[in-house]
């Protein structure tokens, strides 16, 4: 074999488990097997919650009408002024000039690190936790250390924690709320005692990721920037979750600055968004339409999606070797191992349970080597016979090697 031109660190030790299960399961599929796919929070890879017509009929307007030329790099006008309008119901005062539309949640994160990290500084973010929280602050020379849920308690935010791992070098204060990969919903008591932590470290500001906000089956989710005062928060939510179009690629960031520290960091985000040009023009406009229609359908989309929670936890309950608490929002649990046989070694489950049963989960040491092992995330979004047959399988595959 010839020399091999060397790549990049930055790019060979980025993983990302949620992606990287799925090639072994490719495989599969191209020698016949059908696999249960419980890995991939893609409602639209499920049968049942389909996109909303209204807002695929004006992204197809859009294209039809030839609106599809390059967007304002900050998003369309009418756009950011919905969003606005969106999050003021929220409880915060947003204004249109503190949106930026972005690809989707996970470009406003690359764009939130990129102005904000340098050589030395840290992110404290949640263990476990959606995993770019961890890939992409490396590029900058930054470091993700975690903070820990409490895996016996609803995975609630370790408080005491949080306030033990900061210090100057902690750039940006990551929540997640409801949670991926646990659907664990933070009220706004645990948020306030974490925004009064914040407050103390002048150079910090809270990430708040809503994506999945409109998914809180509790009734306790609150806007983190409307609880805030002080401290600045950068708020990212978007289409994927809440109006079920996730490969659209439209999310944002919003900038909540309450004592007007930000000028310096919020001209280095618009550099950046200018110097890449804009997000897709007609997903915006479907996304618009989304905005500004009525909204009575997400009820019955909710209720499918929690009946199917529901039925979730009644299975696993009665599993020996798995056990969960219980999901309060997004469409996600993060399932505990107990049989012993699996409790150490949660990759190793999730892939000899996908080559002999055909049931795809993503590993919980692939949201948090530490804090997520021993754990396998599920989606339940598939329909509830899907979700039956997968149990069933993981009720047999656990029987055959208890007795193995």
């Amino acid at each position: 074999m010839e020399k091999q031109i060397p790549v990049a660190s930055r790019a060979s030790n980025i993983e990302y488990a949620i992606r990287d299960v799925v090639v072994p399961a490719a495989i599969l599929e191209e020698q016949g097997h059908q696999i249960l796919k419980l890995n991939i929070g893609d409602p639209s890879a499920y049968p049942g919650l389909p996109t909303p017509q209204h807002m695929v009929d004006a992204y197809v307007h859009a294209l039809q009408k030839g609106m599809n030329g390059y967007s304002p790099s900050y998003g369309l006008p009418e756009l950011r002024k919905a969003i606005a309008r969106d999050e003021v119901q929220k409880g915060w005062d947003a204004k249109d000039s503190d949106v930026y539309v972005c690809h989707g949640v996970t470009e406003a994160l690359q764009i939130v690190f990129a102005s904000i990290l340098n050589q030395g500084d840290t992110v404290l973010a949640p263990g476990p936790h959606y995993p770019p929280y961890m890939a992409y602050p490396q590029m900058y020379g930054a470091t993700t250390v975690e903070y820990k849920l409490k895996p016996d308690d609803g995975w609630k935010l370790d408080i005491d924690d949080i306030e033990s791992k900061m210090n100057d070098s902690v750039r940006l204060l990551v929540l997640i709320n409801p949670n991926n990969p646990c659907g664990s919903v933070a009220g706004a008591e645990e948020v306030n005692r974490v925004l009064a932590i914040a407050e103390r470290w002048p150079n910090c500001i809270v990430v708040a990721d809503e994506i999945y906000d409109g998914l809180d089956f509790t009734g306790e989710h609150v806007s983190i920037a409307s609880l805030s005062s002080s401290v600045p928060v950068f708020v990212l939510n978007g289409v994927s979750k809440v109006f079920y179009a996730p490969g659209w690629r439209i999310g944002y960031l919003a900038i909540h600055d309450p004592t007007n520290r930000l000028i310096e960091v919020r001209d280095g985000i618009e550099r950046l968004l200018r110097s890449r040009l804009c997000a897709s023009t007609p997903a915006q406009y479907g996304y618009l339409a989304g905005l500004e229609s009525d909204r009575s359908w997400m009820a019955a989309y909710s209720s499918k999606v929690v009946a199917q929670r529901n039925l979730c936890i009644e299975r696993i309950s009665s599993i020996e070797g798995i056990e969960v608490e219980s999901s309060g929002g997004a469409f996600y649990m993060f399932v505990r191992l107990t049989d012993p046989k699996w409790a150490d070694n949660d990759k190793k489950f999730v892939l000899e349970l996908l080559h002999e049963e055909h049931v795809l989960f993503v590993h919980g040491s692939g949201f948090s080597p530490t804090l997520g092992k021993g754990h396998f995330r599920l989606v339940y979004l598939p329909e509830i016979n899907v979700l039956n047959d997968a149990f069933d399988r993981v009720e047999r595959f656990l029987l055959r090697h208890r007795s193995a």
